[in-house]
């Protein structure tokens, strides 16, 4: 199989599958418990935190655990709206967010609040210019995806933050970075942003686990859920250790060659596109500026026919979010792609192991399965 499907889910790293194995045999105590045993869980529990953190550039003490980058997003909007109650209602993002952000804000429309959707350009970027235009004195919320996960288009997430808190010093600023994270170099210190939501089964960890970084500048955060107090009160429930245990091993792993890894993988993506571009009739869509996206079209070849022959060929490709079966893509819409182009889209996303080989075979039966079919 070649799996080029890495921006739904990555198959997790053997250090992860390690750790949450260990976690389930050997240290499976409760970390809340006040004996030895919990203790220890304890303990690897605080290593985890400070291993995720130094992938984030972050304290350790901001970062939280979550079920992963969905519960991080809507903990980082509703808390939010929350923190400020009835004061001030109006929200910036974008036309291109993950379905995680879009339906919170569907929500919130449903209570009365005004949002403003920033579109993007043909290449799925969003300007500094049109949030600059968008943000008003009583704007309590910008959230901005730091890489689309269809097209690749890398926002400028740290000038968009800096912009949003000179213009509204009392904003929050969000950004869903679960494309981004350990793709495009930041730390969430010197990034900017307020709120920092992230996925571990993005980075070759566990499903089930994700995080939301705090700022240190927020005392008092709205919780988002009540119980025990773990969490430092944020989220209570008892830890999934074997999954944090094994999203903390994959973000080490990843971390120590993220450099290294995606300058191999931007490589490969530019050959592809490179190789795709000799090509009568393969349209590439957005900018792919990230190391590992590339949404790509064979207009007159529906989507699924495109997926079906390239899974008979051993290949897994996406039809574009793995989160948004069934619909035309709402990011490619908001781009203003003819018809022709959205229905025939699909996504390859690389990882640190995909390989030059698996890409040329990629680009072999493109050209002699598909490319055939829309002549």
């Amino acid at each position: 199989m070649i799996y080029l499907d890495n921006s739904a889910t990555t198959r997790p790293c053997k250090e992860a599958v390690a750790a949450m194995t260990d976690a389930l045999t050997n240290n499976w105590g409760n970390p809340s418990a006040l004996y030895r045993f919990g203790i220890d869980a304890a303990t690897a529990l605080r290593n985890a935190r400070h291993k995720v953190a130094a992938a984030l550039g972050a304290e350790p003490d901001r970062v939280f655990f979550t079920s992963g980058g969905t519960e991080a997003d809507n903990w980082a909007i509703f808390s939010t709206v929350k923190r400020y109650g009835k004061r001030n209602k109006h929200i910036i993002t974008t036309a291109v967010e993950h379905h995680a952000i879009l339906r919170c804000m569907n929500e919130l429309e449903h209570q009365g609040y005004e949002i403003t959707y920033l579109q993007p350009d043909e290449m799925g970027n969003i300007s500094l210019e049109s949030l600059k235009a968008a943000l008003r004195p009583d704007t309590v919320l910008v959230s901005v995806m730091m890489v689309n996960n269809e097209t690749g288009a890398v926002m400028p997430i740290s000038q968009m933050a800096k912009l949003t808190h000179k213009v509204c010093p009392d904003a929050i600023f969000h950004t869903d970075a679960v494309q981004g994270f350990l793709k495009v170099p930041f730390t969430a210190k010197t990034l900017g942003a307020d709120l920092i939501s992230v996925s571990s089964h993005k980075v070759h960890g566990p499903k089930g686990v994700g995080a939301l970084y705090i700022s240190p500048k927020f005392k008092s955060f709205p919780a988002l859920l009540f119980g025990g107090g773990q969490e430092s009160s944020f989220r209570s429930g008892t830890e999934a250790t074997p999954a944090i245990f094994g999203f903390a091993a994959a973000c080490e792993v990843c971390k120590a060659t993220m450099a290294e890894d995606n300058t191999r993988e931007k490589t490969l993506l530019d050959g592809l596109v490179a190789e795709l571009c000799k090509l009568d009739g393969v349209v590439i869509n957005g900018a792919h500026d990230a190391p590992h996206i590339l949404s790509i079209s064979i207009p007159g070849v529906p989507t699924q026919n495109t997926i079906n022959i390239l899974q008979d060929a051993g290949i897994c490709v996406s039809a574009g979010s793995a989160c948004a079966k069934g619909h035309r893509s709402h990011t490619l819409t908001a781009m203003g792609l003819a018809p022709e182009i959205m229905d025939s889209s699909f996504r390859v996303s690389l990882c640190r192991e995909t390989t030059a080989e698996e890409l040329d075979k990629l680009a072999e039966v493109i050209e002699k399965k598909l490319l055939p079919m829309a002549r």
